[in-house]
């Protein structure tokens, strides 16, 4: 539903994300560096099938090829970046806030162990707005303040956040795996989190890091066959 890019500037990355825009790639004639797809891939001759990343390129263990590739970077990366703190004794839990709220599990030993999926938050107010009489689709620029509120799209909103907070605490105390959280609705669950004893790491761009930091590696063992 998204696209999300990273845009080299100098010695710098800049991440930002746009609604699907296939004819953009043929009028700005862009060199790719990599690129990867959990959906329909666009009929697009500058889309270079030996640059997609795959998940099978992923070095995750015990991860089945179906794991769509969006899971395997976040889960990678965020293995990746927990190396530099110390790995906790039960793993990682790596939380993407995106269309669908995944929740992957990695071990100690860098092995997938499952997860979790749940609608993400626009995904469970659409549900509603399009699937119940006289409900309508809320502002999300607007969170609600009250616990319960009288409106009732406030309702609809306080609703939703609370069934993907139960979701992400239960996870916790069940895995007792730090949690690495990226995706779009990353900071309105931080929000809500910030009186919970939870240890929770935000990288909102964790996907595109994960994928930059592939594509940089086989690069550099291309460059050294």
């Amino acid at each position: 539903t998204r696209w999300h890019w990273a845009l080299q500037d100098g010695d710098e990355w800049h991440f930002f994300h746009t609604s699907p825009e296939p004819e953009k790639l043929k009028e700005n004639k862009m060199d790719l560096v990599g690129w990867a797809s959990v959906a329909a891939i666009p009929n697009n001759y500058l889309l270079n099938p030996n640059k997609q990343i795959k998940t099978k390129d992923l070095q995750i263990k015990k991860a089945p090829e179906w794991l769509g590739v969006d899971r395997a970077l976040g889960a990678w990366a965020a293995f990746e970046k927990s190396k530099s703190t110390g790995i906790n004794s039960e793993g990682i839990m790596i939380v993407d806030a995106g269309t669908i709220f995944s929740l992957t599990k990695i071990n100690a030993q860098g092995e997938f162990e499952g997860g979790q999926l749940v609608a993400g938050l626009k995904l469970q107010l659409t549900a509603m707005a399009t699937g119940a009489h006289n409900l309508s689709m809320p502002n999300m620029n607007i969170l609600p303040i009250k616990k319960f509120p009288f409106s009732t799209s406030d309702a609809m909103l306080a609703g939703s956040i609370n069934a993907l907070l139960g979701t992400l605490i239960e996870a916790y105390h069940q895995s007792k795996a730090p949690i690495w959280i990226c995706g779009g609705d990353a900071p309105v669950i931080l929000s809500f989190l910030k009186k919970r004893n939870i240890e929770i790491y935000h990288h909102p761009n964790l996907v595109l890091e994960g994928m930059l930091k592939l594509r940089c590696q086989q690069i550099t063992a291309l460059n050294h066959s």
